[in-house]
């Protein structure tokens, strides 16, 4: 079913999810640049025998869009505005493998810029994003995480996500078919929004 609302944005201040835009690429190039080691060790990448071509990012902003515009994916690019600047891109959340009648569930990964790593920007993010896939409609959420990803793992601890188990063997990522362990949530489990949770979370601690 085609998503004819995208392109949807989501703001919480001082984080905004919009989607990502050919305009985007320098400074997801520089990011990238910036720490490769950092980002190869949590990359997918293609498995022997693939016959999937590299995308350029104007094919992989393409590639995307149509997906969303689709009703498969939210790709989304994550801007933070530090106190008295203006909004800068740090990262991406992405909505991916949407289904919706009987399963109605997706998945979501994420990534941040190193250099803002720490600062909530992430786990606000992720989020805005559950919330809007419950409002539309979702009932499970899924996210893989490598299990050494200590990062990463602090993020879906911080918004409720229960651990339902390993999954071996199941992506390529850094050149390796690499083991993940699979955190979900769904919308039987709330109280309340998956970002107001977060947000009396961090006032508590």
């Amino acid at each position: 079913m085609a998503n004819k609302a995208w392109p949807i944005r989501l703001e919480h201040p001082p984080v905004t999810l919009r989607p990502v835009r050919r305009g985007d690429e320098a400074a997801w190039t520089q990011i990238r640049a910036s720490d490769p080691q950092w980002f190869r060790r949590w990359d997918s990448t293609r498995p022997p025998r693939s016959t999937d071509e590299a995308l350029t990012f104007g094919q992989l902003v393409r590639v995307m869009n149509k997906r969303a515009r689709a009703g498969l994916a939210l790709p989304w690019a994550v801007d933070y505005a530090p106190p008295g600047q203006p909004p800068r891109f740090v990262g991406q959340v992405t909505v991916s493998g949407i289904q919706r009648g009987s399963a109605s569930w997706a998945q979501i990964g994420y990534w941040v810029d190193p250099a803002w790593a720490g600062r909530g920007i992430i786990p606000t993010a992720v989020a805005m994003a559950c919330d809007h896939c419950f409002v539309i409609g979702l009932h499970r959420i899924e996210i893989a995480i490598r299990p050494e990803n200590t990062n990463s793992l602090a993020v879906v601890r911080k918004l409720g996500f229960r651990l339902e188990g390993r999954r071996e063997r199941y992506m390529h990522v850094n050149g390796e078919w690499r083991d993940h362990d699979m955190f979900v949530l769904t919308a039987e489990e709330l109280t309340e929004s998956v970002l107001d949770g977060y947000e009396r979370g961090r006032q508590q601690n």
